[in-house]
């Protein structure tokens, strides 16, 4: 088993696994598990917290007193960043790429911005294009300027997605394990949303190191297939670099499913919003448009289609961003009714 770096004991873990069995039967397909990662805390839910307590741990050891990090405007990762800092003592500093959804953010911020100013992160907001454009530069802006203000700036990627982020997922794939064997089964898929790659890189590495024995599938909410084999291999082999674990990356399948990506990141079809509102009003569990939404779809959809038909059980890992709903709350077409 591997040996797991310095980290800050920071989540609720172990997160429960559940089975939906009204959806279950419903559907006709295999009994469907929800790792409920969501849980992982109140505020700070969803899966950044587990790669932010080995990403955080090695800021503090380097002596930073400041993390700047990037991410889309209703930023999951950048929200959870936010509060952690705020409870550890840091100042953070958020770089934000407005969606250009046609909408901007409003006067009073919502969602998960509405949460960072809340924490007290410094926000700068870019255009998408600007942000796109530059992000390299702007991150070593803000790092040149904390540092000339005598700080020690520790730059966080996107979503913590690299070689220390990996560990997050590493670790869930040993509570998985132990899940597995607790409740007696055997899934035969892992199904996940992959937006930066750093949960795929760090389930895909622990089912190999755990002997899970299940493909991990990322359901891809942005970029195509190609990108995050890419991205994934990336981040495990500076994994691999930074900390002498032994194994053969290039015998790991990265498995990437971009059929349901939709109108592009942070946007969503009808259809997502329609398992949104069906899945919370049948099992009570709320999902987002941004990436668990639009995740859990896909999974739906290849069901039906006959996908996973000769599986028994099939494993969700519901990664948060119940925060981000509250952004798209317009389109999922709720009106109070008038007073009669």
């Amino acid at each position: 088993m591997p040996d797991y770096p310095q980290r800050l004991h920071l989540a609720q873990l172990p997160t429960p696994l559940q089975c939906l069995e009204r959806l279950s039967t419903n559907i006709g397909g295999p009994r469907i598990w929800v790792k409920r990662d969501d849980l992982t805390d109140c505020a700070v839910s969803g899966n950044k917290i587990r790669k932010l307590e080995f990403t955080l741990a090695r800021a503090l050891d380097q002596g930073c007193d400041t993390v700047i990090t990037c991410g889309g405007v209703q930023s999951n990762h950048c929200r959870a960043t936010a509060l952690l800092g705020a409870r550890l003592g840091l100042q953070v500093h958020l770089i934000l790429r407005n969606e250009d959804t046609g909408t901007t953010p409003e006067e009073t911020p919502d969602g998960n911005l509405f949460l960072d100013f809340l924490a007290g992160a410094a926000v700068s907001l870019y255009s998408r294009q600007r942000y796109q454009a530059e992000l390299a530069q702007l991150c070593a802006h803000w790092v040149a300027h904390y540092t000339s203000q005598g700080r020690k700036p520790y730059h966080i990627p996107t979503g913590a997605s690299d070689g220390t982020g990996v560990w997050g997922y590493v670790g869930c794939a040993q509570e998985l394990k132990n899940d597995f064997a607790r409740l007696q089964i055997q899934p035969g898929a892992i199904v996940h949303a992959t937006g930066s790659g750093g949960t795929q890189a760090g389930l895909t590495a622990g089912a190999a190191l755990y002997d899970l024995d299940c493909p991990v599938v990322g359901m891809a909410v942005c970029d195509n297939a190609d990108y995050f084999r890419r991205k994934v291999r990336s981040d495990l082999q500076e994994w691999r670099q930074l900390y002498g674990v032994e194994i053969d990356i290039d015998r790991l399948a990265i498995i990437v499913n971009d059929a349901y990506i939709g109108p592009g990141y942070a946007r969503a079809g009808q259809e997502v919003f329609a398992t949104i509102r069906d899945v919370a009003a049948l099992e009570g569990l709320i999902l987002d448009p941004v990436y668990s939404g639009k995740a859990f779809h896909g999974m739906l959809e290849e069901i039906r289609h006959g996908a996973f038909s000769h599986l028994s059980d099939v494993v969700f890992i519901h990664t948060g961003g119940i925060f981000g709903l509250f952004a798209h709350r317009h389109a999922l077409g709720y009106h109070v009714p008038s007073q009669t």
